[in-house]
């Protein structure tokens, strides 16, 4: 183990000295952080409110390339870390036992702004930093009395607790163990470490982590049982290792368990990022396949361009398309080759399904992805960017339709076109429980997501938070109410996740609800077929039967605009059914068509939406009120998180058309005639990021969103608009 694992151990050590001598010149640090990524062309990832990070600790240093990145960006950084920081120590060849952070939780502090960030919150994290360099050099009272001091002074920081850990863990990784959830739950759960280890380590997730005396007396009791029949490692990483070896053993057994029947549905992701669901590719391997026999051989699929190098050292699409003007012709846009190009590179993930193509009537193979982004040149190798992919079929299946003919194209959403070639591999296709578990093949791993980071991306207050999903847990059905853009549709989605622990959108269904929209989209109904009519199931029905088989988990069934639909019409017996105390098998009724005895999961938990700024609609049917618990949404402008936003933007326009929005809300919400349901959202001014606060980007908000909302408010009061159509102009001048 020791021999064939844990190379990295040496080079995290020495990164650790090399970074001390900076604990008292933070910015000479930042900015040599800076010159790193610009010398090996990448994006200086997003660190604080502000493009650069004001101040900076050491384990967010270490963040960097310990997060969810591929592993050749990985050790492009430690690359680069070494020969900016002066570092002699071989490059890890791998990375058995390092625990990663979340890319959307990648630092160690609050940002700038963030009322949660305290005034010395870095500096008690370069505190620990240097006791636990001293402690591991010299273990003795006075050092572990140092370490264990600044420990407690940090560890209760915004977002830390047991990530702190991490970084101990990440600096001297012989001398402080990481104690993350999963190697927790390893050595308190499953009975790989003695009794000893099993009853100091706390194995619960949510469990408060202790002081400093005790996390080092949780190390030095794993440290004595190093190398015993109990727990046979030799040291805090080959543990550690072992810990993820047996988490991933775990969830790949609870998977095939749960998913043997649908391995290749793709449900509704609702669009969030970080969220990895199987994706269907059509791809021409060479022109006319000339380079399929090869590619199907050595295991890969590959694109041209070599001219313009490794893919990944673009940041944009645009860029990579005028590095295709200049090496190749610009007599056309190239926007399609830069688009094959950044999909290969960004799009394509590992357990995707690629279809192979000659010409644009002919399917020759299929495959599953099971690499990441490769820039491989050797000699006069025309296809130097490659993924490397595991054919499962080769042959000829011919089509009556043509189909795209651009060299990569993503054809998930053309449901039909993927049924009909899916089924061309029916009578030779491998268990696809196989194929995604086993050997090489990558298994989807959804991303955590909590209360905490809810909180980061939705303005809304903890409190307010901590009431929607207390009154949504005991109801199980609600509807959020608000003005146009108070992010009802953003925090919907987001709220389902929060509540599951998981970004996992096979348990998240969205539907929106119009005046055409019927019990028989909704539940069940005929539809005409070949042979006359037959009875197909909708949306909620289905939703439903895939919640029953699975009662350990929550989901969540989301409905747009539900006060457009005839809700009487398309909930028809389910009025009774949904409600909270009608939940379970005890609760049955026949359904209209099928005459099947049918009943609501008590898993399941609807949230609806609704504008409250639309006059056309009519009121709620009073049978689905009386069902429904009603949350306001107010406009965010005031929350801590949406006034952080807005300071890292460091425009003075933008705040002075913000505050203009809120003296107009005032005025809405004093007539009469409209009110509180009315004002406008924040989520207009949301999404943008510094250089986007243009001048015409403010115009465009104020002149195609805000006024004509205002024409509409007001229609029979055009002083009213003119108004405040000229005070929000006078904001942005």
């Amino acid at each position: 183990m020791a021999e064939k694992h844990s190379t990295w151990i040496s080079f995290y050590e020495k990164l650790a000295e090399a970074l001390l001598p900076y604990k008292d010149d933070r910015q000479k640090l930042v900015e040599k952080l800076k010159s790193l990524y610009e010398g090996i062309g990448m994006k200086f990832p997003k660190l604080d409110s502000t493009p650069m990070p004001v101040d900076i600790d050491p384990y967010t240093v270490y963040g960097l390339f310990n997060k969810g990145i591929s592993e050749a960006n990985r050790k492009k950084i430690i690359a680069a870390m070494a020969e900016t920081f002066g570092i002699e120590a071989d490059a890890p060849r791998d990375f058995d036992g390092i625990p990663v952070l979340n890319n959307l939780n990648a630092t160690f502090y609050a940002f700038v702004g963030d009322s949660r960030r305290g005034e010395h919150d870095i500096d008690n994290l370069w505190k620990v930093f240097e006791a636990e360099l001293a402690l591991a050099a010299d273990d003795n009272v006075e050092n572990r009395k140092v370490f264990a001091e600044a420990f407690d002074d940090t560890v209760t920081q915004f977002g830390l607790g047991w990530k702190l850990t991490m970084g101990l863990y990440w600096v001297r990784p012989l001398s402080f163990i990481n104690l993350d959830s999963r190697n927790r739950w390893f050595m308190g759960d499953v009975a790989k470490a003695g009794a000893t280890i099993a009853d100091i380590v706390p194995k619960e997730k949510d469990a408060p982590i202790h002081d400093g005396e005790r996390y080092l007396a949780i190390c030095d009791a794993i440290k004595a049982e190093l190398g015993s029949e109990t727990c046979p490692y030799i040291d805090f990483p080959s543990l550690s290792n072992a810990a993820f070896v047996e988490s991933e053993r775990v969830n790949r057994e609870k998977k095939a368990a749960e998913k043997a029947a649908e391995q290749e549905a793709e449900e509704n992701s609702l669009g969030d990022a970080g969220v990895e669901t199987v994706h269907y590719w059509l791809y021409a391997p060479g022109e006319g396949a000339a380079r399929w026999d090869e590619f199907y051989d050595r295991g890969i699929m590959g694109l041209a361009w070599s001219k313009i190098g490794d893919l990944s050292a673009y940041e944009t699409k645009e860029d990579l398309r005028q590095a295709l003007l200049v090496q190749y012709s610009d007599k056309t846009s190239q926007k399609n080759s830069a688009h094959a190009l950044w999909q290969l590179v960004h799009d394509v993930k590992p357990g995707d399904i690629i279809f192979a193509k000659r010409g644009m009537s002919e399917i020759i193979g299929r495959g599953i992805v099971v690499g990441d982004y490769e820039y491989v040149q050797s000699g006069d190798d025309y296809y130097p960017n490659l993924r490397r992919v595991r054919w499962t079929h080769k042959g000829n299946w011919p089509r009556d339709k043509k189909f795209a003919q651009k060299t990569l194209t993503d054809v998930t959403d053309y449901t039909d076109f993927v049924a009909e070639v899916s089924a061309y591999f029916e009578d030779a296709i491998e268990d696809d429980v196989i194929e995604k578990i086993g050997g090489d093949e990558p298994v989807l791993d959804y991303p955590e997501y909590d209360k905490e980071q809810f909180l980061t991306e939705a303005y809304m207050s903890e409190e307010q938070y901590d009431t929607l999903v207390g009154v949504l847990r005991s109801k199980k059905n609600i509807i959020l109410q608000g003005a146009p853009g108070v992010g009802k549709t953003f925090i919907a989605k987001r709220l389902a996740y929060s509540m599951m622990g998981v970004k996992d959108p096979e348990r998240v269904m969205m539907v929106q609800f119009h005046q055409s929209y019927s019990y028989e989209d909704f539940i069940e109904g005929y539809r005409p077929s070949a042979d006359g009519f037959e009875l197909e199931k909708g949306a909620f029905y289905t939703f439903c039967k895939k919640a029953a088989d699975d009662d350990e988990n929550d989901y969540f069934f989301i409905i747009d605009e539900i006060n457009r639909g005839n809700l009487s019409k398309i909930f028809g017996e389910l009025f009774m059914l949904i409600e909270n105390d009608k939940r379970g098998p005890k609760n049955k009724l026949q359904l209209l068509y099928s005459r099947e005895l049918f009943y609501v999961p008590s898993n399941v938990y609807l949230i609806g939406m609704m504008n409250t700024a639309d006059r056309s609609l009519a009121m709620l049917d009073y049978a689905l009120r009386r069902r429904f618990a009603f949350f306001d949404l107010k406009p965010g402008f005031g929350s801590d998180g949406f006034v952080a936003y807005r300071d890292g933007l460091g425009s003075d326009k933008l705040n002075e058309l913000l505050a203009c929005v809120v003296r107009l809300n005032e005025a809405i919400a004093a007539d009469e005639t409209l009110g509180d349901g009315f004002c406008i959202g924040h989520s207009y001014f949301c999404g943008m990021k510094a250089e986007d606060v243009t001048d015409a980007k403010l115009s465009a908000i104020v002149e195609y969103e805000l006024i004509p909302m205002l024409r509409e408010y007001w229609f029979d009061e055009p002083s009213n608009v003119r108004e405040w159509a000229d005070a929000l102009r006078r904001s942005i001048k």
